[in-house]
């Protein structure tokens, strides 16, 4: 694969296929819905177009550089390479994971920030943002994106899902999943006839940021 690192490269094409595949056993992608990828060096390792993640197997791998030029791989990448591409380019992220998930579009067509149901917005780096409209896989629609990011390591895609990066595949996906919960949350408290949920303040989610410092266990 890569010269300069085939076994990282073959394992964490092998990661990228398990987070793929994990998406669409949790509902967040229907068929080939959705795209992940994994940074390695100069190289970003993607899931392909239009292929069900259960057919990827280890000599599937598709990578491209970060000018998007295709290096590794015989299938072509995802028409989404724009988005991912941009994540990279634009911030230390090592994973990117973009789902269509259900609750998170359905907010995604009604709001332009994610209101503050939930402190778990503090793992995404505050209120959730909505990026405008643009059609697929456009330079236009990761240009939206990367609006909807800034300060945040995830956000909503109107009309169309989310995108969420982090330091690993695990990390992003984690990040996909609060999101999607939070969305969740977000419209069964709004639905109650006559009631409006109470939201956090600011004050509030600054607060849970700082407690997140120091959660988990130490080393």
């Amino acid at each position: 694969m890569s010269e300069q690192h085939p076994e990282s490269v073959g394992r964490i094409w092998l990661d990228v296929v398990a987070t793929a595949r994990r998406s669409a056993a949790d509902g967040l992608v229907v068929g080939t819905s959705g795209n992940v990828s994994a940074r390695v060096g100069d190289l970003v390792l993607v899931t392909p177009s239009g292929v069900p993640y259960d057919r990827l197997g280890p000599r599937d791998a598709v990578g491209v550089d970060l000018e998007g030029r295709q290096v590794l791989g015989d299938l072509g990448p995802t028409s989404e390479l724009p988005l991912h591409l941009a994540v990279y380019r634009s911030t230390d992220a090592a994973a990117v994971v973009h789902t269509h998930a259900v609750h998170a579009t359905a907010v995604s067509t009604l709001v332009t920030e994610v209101p503050l149901v939930h402190y778990a917005a503090a793992i995404l780096g505050g209120p959730v943002h909505t990026a405008a409209y643009a059609r697929y896989g456009t330079p236009e629609l990761a240009e939206a994106m990367l609006g909807a990011l800034e300060g945040r390591t995830g956000c909503l895609l109107a009309n169309h899902g989310t995108v969420t990066y982090g330091g690993t595949l695990d990390q992003a996906y984690e990040r996909t999943a609060q999101l999607e919960w939070l969305c969740r949350l977000w419209l069964t408290a709004s639905s109650v006839p006559g009631r409006t949920p109470a939201l956090l303040d600011a004050a509030q989610l600054d607060e849970v940021t700082e407690a997140l410092k120091g959660y988990g266990q130490p080393g």
